[in-house]
């Protein structure tokens, strides 16, 4: 089928390389189903034209090259690689700037010479694993794949989950990081916990509307500072919405860069190994690279409040 191959080519290259998602329109069937084989999803031309688009604003330099395309009788295979950087967001996945070579393939069958069905092993939340954030596979089909998204809402009384959350004390942290112009960002927050000893795996969890997630989300590596007793002021300036929250703070850079702030009860940098997305979060896991610890007393966070932990009263 030379003709069946030649127009199938064409309108490849014009949809995913030129964004001319019009083409695919010579080729599908009008009962046109795509399958996802990682996730089963079920999807139309609809779907697939609004794909291609988001993805392609997402990398404005995307390539893609057929390998090979086996056309045997009213079945076809297509291997396919693609290269492009992430220079855009895509959907709410700040862009990292980091350039990715993905590849995949399509099998599936013609009807009347045209494309009636497609099972593809490539979706946005595998593209996403090949830039190395591995972990969003269910907010992309949620969010960008047409698929049910979670209901969150509900009658649950939200004042008596405060008032649990109220009861649970915490320490107090400042989460750093740098753009890529060497500026430093940071946030307070005490939604972190250390995840394992062996290996040395801590979690943080950064809400998507921080000004700092954008860098934090693109670095490599961050800093986690547990606050001292003597650090009310930094509390206040990392939980505001200053636009050089480290005009006044003293702080060096770890062996990575991320900032350290002065005067802390400990510090550490961290090598961010995984993104978990949770829906107004996201959940970072890292894995410890360096240390510092003082002899300063740590703050103390309840309802609301902070506290001198010098004055804790052992059991």
């Amino acid at each position: 089928m030379p003709a069946i191959n030649e127009a199938v080519l064409t309108a490849w290259d014009a949809a995913w390389d030129h964004g001319e998602v019009d083409a695919l329109d010579l080729v599908m069937h009008p009962e046109y189903r795509r399958e996802s084989a990682g996730s089963g999803s079920i999807t139309g031309l609809a779907e697939l034209k609004r794909e291609i688009l988001e993805v392609r604003a997402a990398f404005p330099d995307l390539r893609t090259t057929i390998d090979k395309l086996i056309v045997d009788g009213d079945d076809f295979a297509i291997f396919w690689s693609s290269t492009g950087t992430f220079t855009e967001a895509l959907g709410e996945v700040p862009a990292t700037g980091n350039r990715v070579q993905t590849r995949g393939s399509n099998q599936g069958t013609f009807r009347d010479g045209l494309i009636v069905t497609e099972r593809v092993t490539w979706d946005q939340s595998e593209l996403l694993a090949d830039l190395g954030v591995p972990s969003l596979r269910s907010a992309f089909e949620s969010d960008l794949s047409g698929l049910k998204v979670d209901d969150l809402s509900g009658a649950f009384d939200n004042d008596a989950f405060k008032g649990f959350n109220r009861q649970f004390i915490t320490g107090v942290t400042v989460v750093t990081t740098t753009d890529a112009d060497g500026t430093p960002r940071g946030l307070a927050a005490n939604s972190y916990a250390s995840v394992s000893i062996e290996p040395p795996l801590v979690l943080v969890c950064v809400q998507k509307t921080s000004s700092t997630h954008p860098a934090l989300f693109r670095s490599s590596h961050l800093g986690i500072n547990i606050l001292s007793n003597q650090q009310r002021e930094t509390v206040a300036t990392f939980a505001s919405r200053s636009p050089d929250k480290f005009a006044a703070v003293e702080w060096h850079a770890g062996p990575q860069g991320s900032p350290l702030i002065d005067g802390s009860s400990a510090s550490i940098e961290a090598e961010i190994k995984e993104r978990f997305q949770a829906k107004t979060h996201t959940v970072f896991i890292a894995k410890v690279t360096h240390a510092e610890v003082s002899d300063l007393v740590p703050m103390v966070y309840k309802s609301g409040r902070f506290f001198d932990g010098a004055s804790l009263a052992e059991l």
